[in-house]
């Protein structure tokens, strides 16, 4: 049975001269699915990203996101868990509704750096981290690559079809573009009430 292509939040889309192909670029509170062969790129400070894949469709996604409020390392708290939980949701139930089976998704997770200690007080990225790895082992959701905290930012190129992801860290940032970009999005997603919750396809 053939698949239609689906794309969702379609953001910024763009031709990759270095990797010569067409390329999405997801930002904060953003995510893409697709079943097309198009790179997924994102920068990530302190924000995590979890790329899904069935390897089988290779039907592929990636989202973007932050946990909403500080929280003590020792446990995220129930609306900051609540946030993370919706963001993940609304990625795997897209895939899910494009025929993939929940259980043959695999997934590659990254970001959590130390970028917004200087601005929260706290490792926000840490946080991060730690809660996607709690929320993809309960949901027993096969990880097969990470690359989680540290001090610097990343990005993060995801290549559908391969299921390849290449990692760079940005050593050297010339602005304050990231930290700038992550901090209005913690913003803006502190004042919003809780999201609803999403129904998973069975």
């Amino acid at each position: 049975m053939s698949v239609v292509a689906e794309e969702f939040l379609a953001p910024n889309s763009y031709y990759d001269k270095h990797f010569k192909t067409q390329a999405v670029k997801i930002l904060p509170g953003e995510f893409y699915v697709t079943t097309e062969n198009k790179m997924i790129v994102t920068v990530l400070g302190s924000c995590v990203s979890v790329c899904l894949r069935d390897p089988v469709t290779r039907i592929a996604g990636m989202n973007h996101f932050l946990l909403p409020a500080n929280r003590d390392l020792n446990g995220v708290g129930a609306e900051s868990a609540r946030y993370g939980v919706y963001a993940m949701e609304v990625l795997i139930n897209h895939m899910i509704k494009l025929g993939v089976p929940k259980e043959r998704l695999e997934a590659k997770v990254f970001g959590g750096g130390n970028v917004l200690k200087q601005l929260t007080g706290s490792n926000v990225g840490e946080q991060n981290a730690a809660f996607v790895l709690d929320y993809l082992k309960t949901e027993n959701l096969s990880i097969k690559a990470k690359d989680l905290l540290g001090e610097f930012p990343r990005k993060v190129y995801f290549f559908p079809i391969s299921g390849e992801v290449k990692v760079r860290k940005l050593k050297a940032m010339h602005n304050t573009t990231i930290i700038d970009r992550e901090s209005e999005y913690r913003v803006r997603i502190n004042q919003q009430p809780a999201s609803g919750d999403v129904d998973l396809f069975e």
